[in-house]
């Protein structure tokens, strides 16, 4: 009796550490599967490199004060004078895209300069845009070593505006780069000041749905403008990482996560749903902002997904 009740426990004793075994094999598994998820892969597309002219397509009625305050943006990209260590800029924010860069062993890193403005202020192709009519709208610009951005005015509706998006980047092949298969980036955003500022405008305007917590004052005294510029930040960093759908992105092609879109609503540190993170706050106005931009501008920009640390990276 006693060598069979020894044998039946050194069964017992095996079958619970090949259990244990089997249990952290699996969870070692899960857990990779989660790490895999988490991480926006590279699918050894082109990046964007060089020095890129950011070209503004203004459609529809725009302030010379609204134009201002996305170019002064657009130039405080490379604009580092802004920079010191208790100072976050937008060049700072732009840096980190880099990280992106060092992943695909690319040297080349894009520099984002403004280009042309081109205004259609006239509504040339009426109040109701397609897709297919903002890549026409986009194709005014250059087509080389460019990204194109299609702004829209607060009374033009968009296929999916205030719906499902607030903007979107993507490319078409080029039309004047003939004999050559070549693709031009671009971007298409809306200014939500009047259809959708509680979803597009959000932390400077009551949200449409979740915690209602009081709206924050923008920081250049524009609800729609800012809430432009917080969108068109992310784009960018999007076009850069990803501008011809086989660069850096996470789940389908087709609904991409990517560089700042795997963050949303994250603008500093502690954010969560309904809160936009501890941001910094101009004592004299009152506004909250993130990133200090060229001529004494401010500016909310979103928070870039860091590879390096599989964390959303905030500036604040």
């Amino acid at each position: 009796m006693g060598g069979n009740s020894h044998h039946v426990q050194s069964r017992l004793v095996l079958v619970l550490l090949f259990s244990v075994l089997n249990m952290c094999f699996a969870s070692r598994i899960v857990e990779q599967q989660q790490n895999n998820y988490q991480l926006l892969r590279y699918h050894n597309g082109a990046l964007l490199q060089g020095t890129i002219s950011v070209n503004l397509i203004w459609y529809g009625s725009f302030k010379p004060s609204q134009r201002a305050i996305v170019s002064d943006f657009i130039a405080s990209l490379s604009d580092s004078s802004a920079a010191t260590p208790n100072n976050p800029s937008v060049a700072t924010w732009w840096k980190s895209v880099e990280k992106y860069y060092h992943l695909a062993n690319s040297k080349n890193k894009p520099s984002l300069r403004l280009g042309k403005q081109i205004l259609d202020d006239k509504y040339s192709l009426g109040k109701s845009l397609s897709d297919k009519q903002i890549v026409q709208l986009a194709s005014k610009g250059d087509q080389k070593n460019a990204i194109n951005v299609v702004l829209t005015a607060s009374d033009v509706a968009v296929a999916g505006f205030c719906v499902n998006r607030c903007g979107t980047h993507g490319s078409k092949s080029s039309s004047i780069l003939k004999g050559k298969n070549q693709k031009f980036a671009y971007i298409w955003v809306g200014n939500s000041e009047t259809q959708c500022p509680g979803y597009c405008a959000w932390p400077f305007h009551q949200p449409i749905y979740g915690p209602q917590n009081p709206p924050l004052r923008s920081p250049n005294n524009d609800v729609g403008i800012d809430g432009l510029v917080t969108v068109l930040s992310g784009l960018l960093a999007g076009t850069a990482t990803n501008p011809f759908g086989n660069g850096f992105y996470q789940g389908p092609a087709t609904a991409p996560l990517e560089a700042a879109s795997a963050c949303p609503g994250v603008y500093g540190k502690g954010a969560y749903p309904g809160y936009a993170g501890d941001l910094l706050l101009d004592p004299t106005t009152g506004c909250s902002y993130n990133a200090h931009g060229a001529g004494g501008r401010k500016y909310l920009v979103s928070a870039i997904f860091d590879p390096s640390t599989s964390k959303c990276s905030t500036l604040v």
